[in-house]
């Protein structure tokens, strides 16, 4: 593999660090009806767990409130049961025909708390894009050490992975300022 290879994987694993951390904050509860909060909800289908959009349609009629109607209504009660068991603290009403999930109003305790877990996530993120870096530049010492590389190209391909990492940095920062903004939003 060569130093521009390395460069390309090295984007591409922190990428894939700024795509978990979109999809781990997508699915905190912000005051707002998502129907991505129900995207981690699975459901027994003919003897398999799908997830809860191949049984269903979810949306969103009013921004306190996701409506589930199942395609068969034999569904209900098993939709049901598992947004219950699910730990998103959601009490669905079934009126027989579908499932209307009021979003309840956030206390400013649960922000505070949910800004902490964004924080948390944001710094896993910059964790994982630092440990990609780290491999990245070792791999490219070695080169440098096997004589596959030059010290000018070494040093050259090492700030271009710092730049690469800073950009990725600044995502995370980004990412979690707007949904820290979200969580706060009242």
């Amino acid at each position: 593999m060569d130093a521009k290879e390395l460069r390309k994987d090295a984007r591409h694993r922190m990428d894939k660090a700024l795509e978990a951390l979109s999809n781990e904050l997508a699915k905190i509860r912000t005051g707002r009806a998502n129907t991505v909060l129900l995207d981690g909800i699975r459901v027994e289908y003919y003897g398999h767990k799908v997830p809860l959009n191949q049984v269903a349609t979810v949306n969103v009629p009013e921004p306190r409130l996701i409506v589930v109607q199942p395609w068969e209504k034999k569904m209900l009660t098993e939709i049901e049961r598992e947004i219950l068991k699910s730990d998103l603290g959601l009490n669905p009403s079934n009126d027989g025909a579908m499932i209307r999930i009021p979003i309840p109003q956030l206390s400013e305790e649960r922000r505070k708390d949910l800004v902490k877990l964004v924080h948390k996530f944001a710094e896993d993120s910059r964790v994982a894009v630092r440990n990609v870096r780290r491999d990245v530049n070792d791999t490219l010492k070695k080169m440098e050490k096997n004589h596959e590389l030059s010290e000018d190209e070494l040093s050259v391909e090492l700030e271009e992975i710092q730049k690469i990492t800073d950009e990725h940095i600044q995502k995370i920062e980004e990412i979690k300022q707007t949904k820290e903004k979200d969580v706060l939003e009242i």
